[in-house]
């Protein structure tokens, strides 16, 4: 047997959580000959521990054979100490009446705090995943937060609008989801994203072509895409914890064990390519192999496509102004 790879999961007894922990535990994640320990991390109110204390319960009813361990709790240096793979998905929502300023602070204030602890205790090779929103200036203050690890090791989740995507334009060509490659999404996990099938191909084909209509692409592609969680909202009176979930698998899956030569989506800290200033938290289309990611370069940009970057980065610049002062700068 390998040696179990230590996951901590934050917001563990929540409804991403609760949606993505007995997936990892199967093995749908690293594979099903990779033992895990999962260490997770709930706030410290009798209500949130005592919901914490229920899913492990059912995590022990499953009798997973990859499950080697499990510890849960209220202290960030206890859930990171040597977790070599940080899923960041407990995030403060956006309540009534509450203005995104708020939102960006009470999230700020989270996220340093656990930045720092995955400073202290994490192995010095961690991969973070950010689920929790606003994710890609979450993900940007736990880097900050964090000096002593490396910077491209903090991504944000972006494989949630990029497999929405793949659906559309699966529904809107009538190709298989499958047969999908080279989709992107840019930007922000926000409804201002851009997803983008300039090079997309079905089976060899261009996408493009097939579809052949870009009127569709501008005023129902683009802002389906964007507006989707806020569409499942509505239709189920709750957030799309499951497919959250999946997508969560699915960026880690890739980023540990490869995508195989395909292009998916990630949010990482910008090397300054494509006109986005170096360390924004931004999506962009890489391939992973050995646990690492690259970005596909190159790509040429149109005048469209431009401006659709340029307001994605725009609302992320916005953020990271908005909490500098919280990071010391």
């Amino acid at each position: 047997m390998k040696a179990p790879v230590r996951i901590a999961v934050t917001g563990a007894a929540g409804q991403i959580g609760y949606s993505l922990l007995f997936r990892i535990a199967a093995g749908e994640m690293l594979g099903k000959d990779q033992p895990v320990i999962l260490q997770l991390l709930e706030l410290p109110l009798d209500k949130a521990q005592a919901a914490l204390k229920g899913v492990m319960m059912e995590l022990e009813d499953c009798a997973f054979p990859l499950l080697a361990g499990m510890q849960g709790g209220a202290d960030p240096a206890a859930a990171f100490k040597d977790a070599q793979i940080a899923m960041l998905v407990g995030a403060r929502p956006r309540g009534p009446g509450m203005e995104r300023k708020d939102l960006l602070s009470g999230n700020a204030k989270i996220f340093i705090e656990q930045g720092k602890a995955l400073d202290k205790a994490a192995s010095r090779d961690v991969r973070v995943l950010v689920v929790g929103n606003p994710a890609n200036t979450n993900a940007y203050i736990a880097m900050k937060s964090a000096p002593s690890l490396p910077s491209r090791n903090f991504t944000a989740m972006l494989r949630l609008d990029h497999n929405r995507a793949l659906s559309q334009l699966a529904a809107k060509s009538g190709k298989p989801v499958g047969a999908i490659e080279k989709l992107i999404v840019w930007g922000n996990h926000s409804p201002t994203m851009y997803p983008d099938y300039r090079f997309a191909t079905a089976n060899g084909q261009p996408v493009k072509d097939i579809i052949n209509d870009d009127n569709w692409n501008r005023t129902v592609f683009v802002p389906t895409v964007g507006k989707r969680g806020a569409a499942i909202i509505e239709a189920r009176g709750l957030s799309s914890a499951a497919s959250a979930a999946n997508a969560a698998v699915d960026h880690v899956r890739d980023w540990m064990l490869g995508s195989g030569g395909h292009w998916v989506t990630m949010g990482v800290p910008s090397d300054g390519s494509y006109g986005i200033p170096k360390d924004v938290m931004y999506g962009v289309p890489v391939t992973t192999s050995n646990g690492e990611y690259t970005r596909v370069e190159g790509l040429p940009i149109d005048a469209f496509s431009r401006g659709k970057m340029d307001a994605t980065l725009k609302e992320l610049e916005e953020e990271r102004a908005a909490i500098a002062g919280l990071l010391g700068k």
